[in-house]
């Protein structure tokens, strides 16, 4: 059987001196290390040299032109208010253009609005027809009216006549007064 044998207290005091002076040889480099950076100046960024432009300073504004992901979002939003709803069919004038109380900026569309517009004109086709038919009928009442006032004229001429022939043969007494 094996048995545990003491440890040297010798040899455990050099090893336990040498993580000590291990320890502290690593602090002592990490303190050197922190001075070292905190000394250290920052670096110069480095740019190159074909996004850089080089000109003299000049007053006046300045057009700077940037390109990014994301979405550009006015500070100041106008909004031009129309009479009808609709869609934009056609931009006439862009933004920056100088425009007068008269100028058209843009055309705009509204299929409920051409719908009406259809079912207005196709009443008004309506109408008209309708007009026409009437007046056509009208004329032919007034034919109709006017025959029957000529029918009854003739007949009232026809029994004028009558009245006078049977007045002048009562007179001569060829037919009896009964017949008149």
């Amino acid at each position: 059987m094996a048995m545990d044998k003491p440890r040297d207290p010798a040899a455990l005091r050099k090893r336990k001196i040498r993580r000590i002076a291990l320890a502290g040889v690593g602090l002592v480099a990490l303190a050197l290390v922190t001075a070292g950076i905190y000394s250290m100046e920052p670096a110069a960024l480095g740019v190159e040299k074909e996004s850089v432009w080089v000109d003299s300073v000049k007053r006046g504004t300045m057009l700077r032109e940037v390109r990014g992901p994301g979405t550009l979002v006015p500070e100041e939003i106008r909004w031009i208010a129309a009479a009808n709803d609709g869609r934009v069919e056609r931009i006439i004038l862009k933004p920056g253009v100088e425009v007068k109380a008269d100028s058209v900026i843009l055309e705009l569309s509204n299929p409920e609005l051409e719908q009406e517009l259809l079912d207005a004109e196709l009443r008004l086709r309506e109408g008209e027809s309708v007009l026409t038919t009437r007046g056509a009928q009208l004329e032919s009442d007034i034919l109709n009216q006017e025959a029957a006032v000529q029918a009854v004229d003739a007949e009232w001429k026809v029994a004028k006549l009558q009245a006078d022939a049977d007045r002048q043969l009562s007179a001569d007494k060829l037919i009896p007064a009964i017949n008149l």
